[in-house]
């Protein structure tokens, strides 16, 4: 029997080795349009970047060791071109002859593995000889050779998915300044959003530049550069771009043979990898699969599935009666320091599903150490767990960490493909040593807190709860020194030691959020609430590392994003003491930084290096509420280092700490507006942080002028008409005179070349000046969030206090 396979990667070279060693004498042909087979095509960007330096280790197998390995006849640039079932032939152009001749291949059976290809989306200039996209050994080879050749310094990467994610941190490692721009809000998309956020702030740490939630308009020439117009506005230049959208499946040929595919392209095909023709076969990226999780068809471009599809396919070919249950999507991506993988479905999912969260399932964040947190080396992760409201299945997982997340996110991917449920978890047991996992391994972790959420212990809040209820009661039962490191927001700090005595200080009535480092003591402390009375107690997940990760943007300096990779040579007068923390879980480096440095005296220093990739923001944050001066900070390997001098000295960040200024822009006047942002400009211009607060009348200042489409009640509708609409409507607050004091005054600045408002306002955008909208006083005005200026951040009362506490200027206009 002769069978012939088309296409030579993944699934095509599996079929054919299967084949070969569950039948000696089958005839077997692989036809393959490209130059290589069987090549590493998840290793190309790796190669890229020089990680993976030798190219021929992307080459797995080559024509001549399948013919001596397994008698297996491979003709590369074959390319097929028709399936003809009626005659049971292919014809195939042979791409090495000059004249272009075709050929009929004769066959018993036939297994189509021709993959899938990158999209190249229909945006003007997206040939442009600078957009580049990389899928195969040659496309990797034409982008090493150009960059190079023209000695790119600066990339722009379309498109947040895996492959992507991988450019952007394989051109980085190359020396090349990388802006990724996805259209979605977020990276990876199978991960949910709050889970994504990680990621970004990992990417921004790394020196990427991220422009999410904005398409490509259009790419044009300009010099050594391609222009990128987003679908915005805004435009990023870039000597190189590559195109990392997703991709589409090569199903044309069975198309055109008149086999059954989907709307995407997508050859349908039974369990047993069987097409509408019994004798043609489909495996791999070309093919849609059962979804294991709820059932139905879906497309699952990854190359473990295609290759045991092609190990099924070759088995029922030689006679078999082997059957492919489905794919559930378990994907895994190193994000530099960051692994982030998943399995089954995610939360975006199960709503798009109809399903509603506390009623069809439920859902559980933690954050685990990698392994015991007193032996060295332990990183954390973060883990989502998404469950039947009754426990009995397992609908996904999600882990973002730097160690151990493979073998976790796998161990969860088993357990949902046999079937296990919650309870189950609890009962798996692991190989435990202090080097590998912890007594209680995080999948177990994940378990018991689901089921303690099942059991009704336990009620979490959504990550973004404090946005959401502002009127809510946020409790932080951390201890105060790690309040200096990092505080939450607008929060009333009681430690959990003292939370039993200060019960009377809280109001039962009020909906109490509570927070941690980790949620273990929020945990604690809602228990002992909960059995007080507090009946609306819920605990934040994942505690601070994970706050600070979703709300990244409000924590990020300009200085963490992309800080040395080693630790510079400390020259600080004075004697040194180093302190290892690595393994010490959040908030232990802190603890032991506040701890040593009460017994230093003023001008040593301490060397301090942790495995906690939050330990240096927090202990830049700490030196500066503490009066103590960081030196230099930096990472080496996985270790971040931090050198702390006690007491004054030169800052890092060239800020003196506590010279913030905060302004609160009440007032909708313009001549007050204006001197708000004189001021904050002013500001600016020194080298000050500054935090412009705006409420009620002021949020008019920041209103778009033309009329957004938003829904609105009709008290809100009445707000809006007759409240101005932007900087160019508002008055002066004296000599109005009908407006045409605010036309002389406009005229006066023109004509004395004084900044017009929106000129200011633009300015001070430009120049860091942040800018916050009250949500509360948005929503008491009906003031909607697409009806604001781009460029403002919305927070409560308690966001500003924070500000106001780092400033030694706070002024109410």
């Amino acid at each position: 029997m002769k069978t012939v396979i088309i296409g030579g990667v993944a699934g095509g070279a599996t079929c054919a080795a299967r084949l070969r060693r569950v039948d000696e004498s089958a005839e077997i042909v692989v036809l393959e349009r490209g130059e290589y087979i069987s090549y590493a095509n998840c290793g190309l960007p790796y190669h890229v970047s020089g990680v993976i330096k030798d190219r021929r280790a992307l080459l797995l197998q080559t024509p001549a060791e399948m013919k001596a390995k397994f008698n297996v006849t491979v003709k590369v640039k074959n390319e097929v071109i028709a399936i003809n079932r009626g005659k049971k032939t292919v014809t195939v152009k042979n791409l090495n002859s000059p004249v272009g001749e075709t050929y009929e291949e004769t066959y018993d059976k036939l297994v189509i593995a021709t993959g899938s290809s990158p999209i190249r989306p229909n945006i003007p200039g997206a040939d442009l000889p600078r957009v580049k996209t990389i899928w195969t050994v040659p496309d990797t080879d034409l982008i090493i050779s150009f960059i190079k050749e023209n000695n790119v310094k600066t990339a722009a990467v379309v498109g947040g998915g895996f492959i992507g994610l991988e450019m952007a941190e394989n051109l980085s490692h190359a020396g090349i300044k990388v802006t990724l721009i996805e259209m979605l809000g977020q990276v990876m998309a199978p991960l949910d959003f709050e889970m994504a956020q990680i990621l970004h702030q990992a990417l921004v740490e790394n020196g990427v530049k991220l422009c999410l939630g904005d398409g490509v308009s259009m790419f044009s020439d300009k010099e050594n550069e391609v222009e990128i117009k987003l679908q915005s506005g805004g435009t990023v230049s870039a000597e190189l771009v590559i195109l990392a959208v997703g991709v589409k499946p090569n199903g044309e040929l069975a198309k055109a043979a008149g086999l059954e595919v989907n709307p995407r392209g997508g050859v349908k095909v039974d369990d047993h990898m069987q097409t509408s023709d019994k004798d043609i076969y489909a495996v791999g990226d070309v093919i849609e699969v059962n979804d294991f999780i709820f059932g139905g068809k879906t497309m699952i471009p990854l190359a473990g599935p295609a290759n045991k599809q092609g190990r099924i396919a070759a088995d029922n070919i030689a006679g078999g009666d082997k059957t492919y249950a489905g794919s559930q999507g378990s994907s895994v991506a190193k994000v530099f320091d960051l692994t982030a993988a998943s399995t089954g479905a995610n939360e975006k999912t199960l709503i798009k599903r109809g399903m509603v969260k506390g009623k069809d399932y439920e859902r559980v964040i933690i954050v685990q150490n990698s392994h015991a947190g007193y032996y060295p080396g332990a990183f954390p992760m973060t883990i989502k767990l998404l469950f039947s409201a009754d426990g009995k299945k397992i609908f996904g997982a999600q882990i973002v960490g730097s160690e151990g997340v493979d073998k976790r996110i796998d161990t969860l991917g088993e357990a949902i493909r046999l079937g296990a449920g919650v309870s189950a978890l609890t009962e798996l047991e692991f190989a435990y040593a202090p080097p590998y996992s912890s007594a209680k391994d995080p999948v177990n972790m994940a378990g018991y807190v689901a089921e303690n959420l099942l059991d009704g212990k336990v009620k979490f809040a959504d990550w973004d709860e404090a946005e959401k209820n502002p009127g809510a009661l946020l409790l932080d039962v951390r201890e105060y020194v790690e309040t200096m490191a990092f505080s939450y927001p607008g929060a009333t700090v009681i430690p959990l030691g003292e939370l039993r005595d200060r019960l009377d200080e809280l109001d039962k009535n009020k909906r109490v959020i509570v927070f941690c480092a980790i949620g273990v003591r929020a945990y604690n402390a809602a228990r002992i609430l909960s059995q007080h009375g507090f009946e609306k107690v819920f605990v934040y997940p994942g505690g601070s590392r994970f706050y600070k990760a979703t709300h990244y943007k409000d924590y990020i300096t300009h200085g963490d994003a992309g800080f040395e990779k080693t630790l510079p040579p400390e020259k600080s007068r004075g004697k040194s003491i180093t302190l290892d923390c690595s393994g010490l879980q959040c908030p232990g480096p802190i603890m032991r930084v506040f701890e040593t440095i009460q017994s230093m005296k003023d001008g040593e220093t301490l060397e301090v290096t942790a495995s906690d990739p939050g330990f240096v923001r927090d202990a830049e944050v700490w030196c500066r509420r503490t009066g103590n001066t960081l030196v230099s900070k930096g990472q080496d390997g996985k270790n971040y280092t931090a050198v702390i001098k006690k007491g004054s000295g030169e800052q890092i960040s060239g800020r003196a700490g506590g010279d913030g200024k905060t302004i609160i822009v009440f007032s909708g006047d313009l001549d007050k507006v204006i001197a708000s942002f004189i001021i904050a400009n002013g500001g600016a211009a020194m080298g000050r942080k500054v935090t412009m607060f705006f409420t009620f009348w002021g949020l008019t200042v920041l209103r778009k002028t033309k009329r957004q489409k938003v829904k609105k009640t009709f008290m809100e509708k009445a707000f809006g008409f007759m409240l101005p609409r932007g900087s160019g409507r508002l008055k002066l607050s004296k000599m109005n005179m009908g407006g045409m004091g605010t036309a002389m005054m406009k005229k006066i600045m023109r004509d004395k070349n004084v900044d017009s408002l929106d000129s200011l306002i633009e300015k001070a955008l430009k120049n860091g000046v942040k800018i916050i909208a009250c949500t509360m006083s948005m929503d008491v005005m009906g003031i909607k969030k697409e009806e604001l200026i781009d460029g403002v951040d919305f927070a409560g009362v308690g966001t500003f206090l924070g500000e106001a506490e780092e400033s030694n200027v706070n002024l109410f206009i």
